[in-house]
């Protein structure tokens, strides 16, 4: 009897003009958690694809429980084997309960009409397996992303899987959240379940794995014990090559020069951010710290016209300015990068070519007529600079790994020549060599005398790249802390300490 429940070797697949894996392997353990790794566009979702029936490989063989099988075909004879994935870009019906998210395509039947009382019974035993407090008749678009993660994953689990595949599954996860899913993951593997990992946080992969396999532009690396690596080996094999810093160097120093200013700044939403007042300065990256809750990606939206202000005043190069909509705030050069790219951030649909340029369209017109012709050498030049890996312009962005969908959309917001642009969780999902990448694109648009707003959860992040933090608590600045007096435990008490 085989060592591994499952095997995938020599798999390829090949897109028009592009050889997304190339002769890929991945050996699991039954009972482990294996996690996969590689930068963007290394191949790993492709491949879990290609083990969840989304995709079918051109060449290789998958090993599953000690057969042979050249192809799964579907999704759905995916799950009857055994095998589940939870994806990083969550599509919850928005509209429908929670115990109708779970079990869609499947539900208990009674006299031929769907039994909505054991459905409910079969959600809240199901729930309470794994300790998730969540009402199953809530309607999924009032539960928190967090808290539909984890329903994602409950689902997973109510197929009997023996196989589940986790797609980044801390990516919107508090702290404690994230303690629980741990805690129900070896759970899991308690019951003899194995555990298909991707993340890119380094700390998560050596905590939780027992096996990393390294994957770098879809070929396979090697596969590892994780108690015997650490987090430069992993770095080095993801990316070919040493980054001895994990930040670029900063070249420049804020002037005192204040480009925008907001003064007691109030939601017209209740609950969210109140009495909020900060100056941005020329050549400065601000970081925005807090906990989940903290209302910062509210902040920035309402400066950038996303969501309407009570009261206060936003004030753009001594003037005061009034935001109504995003017209509004592009017009006085802010631009946004939003926190969900996949939901509020690409045109999935549309090509590459049509993201890059879309918020820069009246650059392109002549009297109120689009210019096509130099839509094309704009967006091609822009996405060579951010060095977007892609085999043409005219593929649908939904195509690109999520580091290149993200160089794609600041590459749409630097077409717009802005002098502030707000980072919203610039690297989220990002693997290691991507995020540098993003970096050196920060600092680059910092030389030029741009100004940043960055909100990150990440603390390295915030403490490296910032010049100075900002830190929120339930809507309220708690605290301002300057680069020279940056300290890990003073900003988290600031993000939790108000009264």
């Amino acid at each position: 009897m085989s060592e591994y429940v499952l095997e995938m070797n020599d798999i390829v697949k090949r897109f028009p003009g592009v050889l997304a894996l190339d002769h890929a392997n991945l050996k699991v353990r039954p009972g482990t958690v294996h996690a996969l790794m590689g930068e963007n566009g290394a191949g790993k979702s492709t491949l879990m694809k290609c083990l969840f029936g989304l995709y079918h490989p051109d060449e290789g063989e998958i090993i599953y429980n000690g057969q042979t099988i050249n192809d799964i075909p579907n999704t759905k004879a995916a799950l009857a084997m055994g095998i589940s994935m939870i994806h990083q870009e969550l599509h919850p019906i928005r509209f429908r309960p929670i115990m109708e998210n779970v079990w869609i395509g499947r539900f208990p039947k009674k006299y031929g009409f769907v039994d909505h009382d054991k459905m409910y019974q079969d959600t809240v035993d199901l729930f309470k397996k794994i300790g998730l407090d969540v009402n199953p008749r809530d309607q999924a678009r009032f539960v928190s992303a967090s808290k539909l993660q984890l329903v994602e994953i409950a689902r997973a689990v109510s197929y009997d899987a023996k196989i589940i595949i986790m797609d980044e599954p801390t990516s919107s996860l508090t702290e404690n959240e994230v303690e629980y899913l741990f805690k129900i993951i070896n759970q899991l593997k308690s019951e003899g379940r194995s555990i298909i990992y991707i993340s890119h946080k380094m700390e998560e992969i050596l905590r939780i794995s027992d096996d990393v396999t390294i994957m770098r532009d879809g070929k396979y690396v090697g596969t590892w014990q994780a108690k015997d690596i650490d987090q430069d080996f992993i770095i080095r094999n993801m990316v070919g090559r040493d980054l001895s810093n994990r930040f670029p160097p900063k070249e420049t120093k804020p002037t005192d020069e204040v480009v925008l200013e907001v003064k007691h700044l109030t939601a017209a939403a209740k609950r969210s951010f109140v009495d909020v007042s900060f100056q941005l300065h020329k050549g400065e990256i601000l970081g925005i710290g807090g906990l989940v809750g903290a209302q910062r990606t509210e902040l920035v939206e309402s400066i950038f016209g996303i969501r309407a202000i009570a009261s206060g005043e936003i004030w753009k190069d001594g003037e005061k300015i009034d935001v109504k909509s995003v017209r509004d705030a592009k017009s006085h050069g802010i631009a946004l990068l939003t926190e969900e790219r996949r939901q509020n951030g690409i045109f999935g649909i549309l090509s590459i070519l049509d993201n890059t340029v879309i918020a820069a369209q009246n650059t392109f017109a002549k009297m109120g007529i689009l210019d096509t012709s130099k839509r094309r050498p704009t967006a091609d030049h822009a996405c060579k600079e951010l060095n977007v890996k892609m085999p043409s312009l005219d593929v649908p962005i939904k195509n690109l790994s999520g580091g290149n969908q993200q160089k794609v959309l600041i590459a749409r917001w630097l077409l717009t020549n802005s002098d502030i642009i707000i980072f919203d969780e610039p690297t989220r999902g990002i693997d290691v060599g991507a995020k540098y990448e993003i970096y050196t694109l920060m600092l680059d648009q910092i030389k030029q005398g741009k100004s940043i707003i960055m909100i990150s959860s990440e603390m390295p992040e915030l403490m490296g790249m910032s010049d100075r933090i900002m830190v929120m608590c339930e809507g309220h600045v708690t605290g301002f802390v300057d680069k020279e007096h940056f300290d890990q435990v003073e900003i988290m008490r600031l993000a939790s300490s108000f009264k």
